[in-house]
């Protein structure tokens, strides 16, 4: 996905993070997978590196099957900000969070079924972590 496409990053952000070279997603998790990386793309975009911090969670989010941005949204509004803490959670009790706060803020126009939400947890689960803090 092209970075100006993900959610909550837009042109103005897009533009920031092309001008030094991270076009994709998959860049911006690479590059700021580290507290390290997201300081060296704070100082070189002047975006606050909370916000990159945000995004690349997000992105990480995404490399479960089925979870694409407006998910990733939903999960982190949830309190489900990273793959470690989704593969921790009760599928059932995040099902209902995920329904608490959608009917709140509106992100996602469907919702996963709770099959989807458990499938979500088993393959964080297995999924190798990305992200260091």
């Amino acid at each position: 996905m092209k970075i100006q496409e993900f959610r909550g990053i837009g042109m103005m952000y897009g533009e920031k993070f092309m001008n030094i070279g991270v076009l994709m997603l998959s860049d911006l998790l690479k590059m700021g997978k580290t507290p390290a990386g997201r300081r060296d793309l704070a100082l070189k975009t002047m975006i606050d590196e909370s916000l990159i911090l945000k995004w690349v969670n997000q992105a990480d989010l995404t490399r479960v099957n089925g979870v694409g941005p407006v998910y990733a949204e939903l999960l982190e509004e949830s309190g489900v900000d990273t793959v470690n803490e989704l593969k921790n959670r009760n599928p059932e009790n995040l099902t209902n969070k995920l329904v608490e706060v959608n009917n709140m803020k509106k992100i996602a126009q469907s919702l996963p079924t709770a099959q989807q939400i458990e499938t979500f947890v088993n393959e964080a689960k297995v999924l190798e972590p990305m992200v260091e803090y």
